[in-house]
């Protein structure tokens, strides 16, 4: 019974703002355990049903859609991904249209695809970068980090 809905109210959005506190606290004081905390609140988070909001470019060509990317300063490739709308929207239109993903997913789809590094959530603001490592601790087992 999954509705798609461009409302900012959307449910599988509530809760996501645990997630933008967590990465604060980590940009304030950057430690190991602060870290550990943001991948158990984003694991949390998924184990809900929380969403994220991913930014997709349109097909070129190929009919095919592909996941927006960002590129880090050092050249790697990160899909775009978003924890609410008003974080999608520091990006001053940079995103041209987006989807609702379960985070579940976009988790596993993230440490499957080779081709990316992993996943930037909010990339102009309340930023973490998940690479393959960090995502496969936030699928794999509960204690992970602690």
């Amino acid at each position: 019974m999954a509705k798609e809905t461009d409302t900012p109210k959307d449910e599988g959005l509530q809760g996501n703002e645990k997630i933008e506190e967590a990465i604060l606290e980590l940009q304030k004081e950057p430690t190991p355990e602060l870290l550990a905390h943001v991948l158990t609140v984003i694991r949390r988070r998924m184990k809900e049903g929380g969403q994220a909001i991913l930014s997709v470019e349109p097909p070129s060509g190929d009919d095919q859609i592909r996941i927006g990317t960002v590129k880090s300063a050092d050249g790697k490739v990160w899909w775009a991904a978003f924890t609410s709308f008003d974080e999608e929207l520091k990006g001053a239109g940079s995103v041209k249209s987006t989807f609702l993903v379960s985070l579940e997913q976009l988790i596993h789809m993230a440490s499957e695809t080779k081709e990316i590094s992993g996943v930037i959530f909010n990339p102009w603001n309340r930023t973490i970068m998940l690479d393959h490592t960090l995502l496969s601790i936030i699928i794999g087992e509960e204690n992970a980090g602690h």
